[in-house]
């Protein structure tokens, strides 16, 4: 193939972000949009230059000159429009988190490997350049044996709708599935998975919460907000190794942002990418040159070619990553594998909360879909 043939599903703001990506990627060409609002697609479609528009994603699928699709809706609808899509024998890039249960998020998965289609979710920050560092410093072992990971990230005032962004669908269990863990949550849950190979996962403690005073009652009352703005977990993984997060929408503190990893020889801060150690009994603090370590390994390393311009190299972002796998210049990474996981973890936090305590691996495999009767 000279170009990727793409049709997107649903021109909300994620779509509108997605056309705006793939208008940077020659190789990608947009043969049609679908919405339910067929004035929107229609504008958008004409803003992008798309000339085939759809309201029924099932018409569209029915295209013999589609080779993917991009699913752009709300965390409900990513496994039936999924599903749909690679039975239809279209490749699929879908938007995080999976999807708002483990369950769908499986059934997604399942029919990927059974359909032989691709699958790829959007987990933009293993894309980023200090992912990339940390990666190499890791798989060269310059932390020793791996023991603990940690992730800390807060919004002070940043709640969906009720803070005056974003939609009502955001914070409502029946669209949402969740709140803060599974909206922000799901790109460090993800981006630590990846660079700890996606062990499997063992049990998970945690607790969830809404207890913030809300200045816009109207708001909140007329997004029915029902999801969490706050999260902790404590995670068992397989090789002993421990994950603990906290996540908020909102919350009382400033914020640490913060993504660390422990190991036996030495330990990382993701942001500003730093390591910690001790050399000749002398404890050490080390900073890295980031920017210029990229911009060498793109000249240098073979898995870090250029592709389509020098500032859009396969491993740098999502989608380019996506255009450049169909076209089998890349293995693509495994993104609905990390997804999947990312999806165990997060249904294991709400199941955790709900009932009050530590749930087993087991327990989370076999829960019962919590949201299916609600929507």
């Amino acid at each position: 193939m000279e170009k990727v043939r793409i049709g997107v599903i649903g021109v909300g703001q994620i779509g509108k972000g997605h056309l705006r990506t793939y208008a940077e990627i020659p190789e990608a060409e947009i043969v049609a949009v679908t919405d339910i609002r067929e004035d929107e697609a229609k504008r958008v479609a004409e803003k992008f230059d798309v000339p085939h528009v759809y309201t029924d994603y099932h018409e569209m699928l029915e295209r013999g000159d589609l080779d993917s699709v991009d699913v752009c809706l709300h965390n409900f609808l990513h496994r039936p429009v999924t599903v749909d899509a690679l039975e239809a024998g279209k490749n699929v890039y879908c938007e995080k988190p999976m999807s708002w249960t483990y369950q769908d998020a499986k059934a997604m998965y399942d029919a990927a490997q059974e359909t032989g289609q691709m699958l790829h979710i959007q987990l933009g920050r293993i894309y980023r350049d200090e992912t990339a560092c940390a990666k190499r410093i890791i798989d060269e072992g310059h932390l020793g044996d791996l023991y603990a990971v940690r992730s800390i990230h807060y919004r002070r005032r940043g709640r969906p709708w009720v803070d005056g962004y974003g939609t009502k669908a955001f914070v409502n269990r029946k669209t949402a599935g969740g709140g803060a863990i599974i909206d922000v949550g799901v790109y460090n849950i993800s981006r630590l998975l990846y660079l700890m190979d996606n062990p499997e996962v063992l049990s998970v403690s945690a607790s969830t919460y809404q207890k913030l005073a809300n200045m816009y009652e109207d708001r909140r009352q007329s997004g029915s907000y029902d999801v969490e703005e706050y999260g902790t977990a404590f995670v068992r993984l397989a090789d002993d190794i421990t994950y603990s997060m906290e996540e908020a929408w909102a919350v009382y503190a400033d914020s640490p942002e913060e993504d660390r990893l422990f190991g036996s020889e030495g330990g990382l801060r993701l942001e500003p990418l730093s390591y910690h150690s001790t050399l000749a009994d002398i404890e050490m603090d080390a900073t890295f040159n980031v920017e210029k370590a990229i911009v060498r390994w793109h000249r240098c390393d073979p898995t870090f070619q250029y592709t389509f311009n020098a500032d859009l190299p396969y491993y740098r972002r999502s989608q380019h990553h996506w255009i450049s796998a169909q076209l089998g210049r890349v293995e693509l990474l495994d993104t609905a594998g990390i997804g999947l996981n990312t999806a165990f973890i997060t249904e294991g936090i709400y199941l955790s909360s709900r009932l009050g305590r530590e749930v087993t691996a087991e327990e989370i495999e076999n829960a019962e879909h919590r949201l299916e009767r609600e929507a």
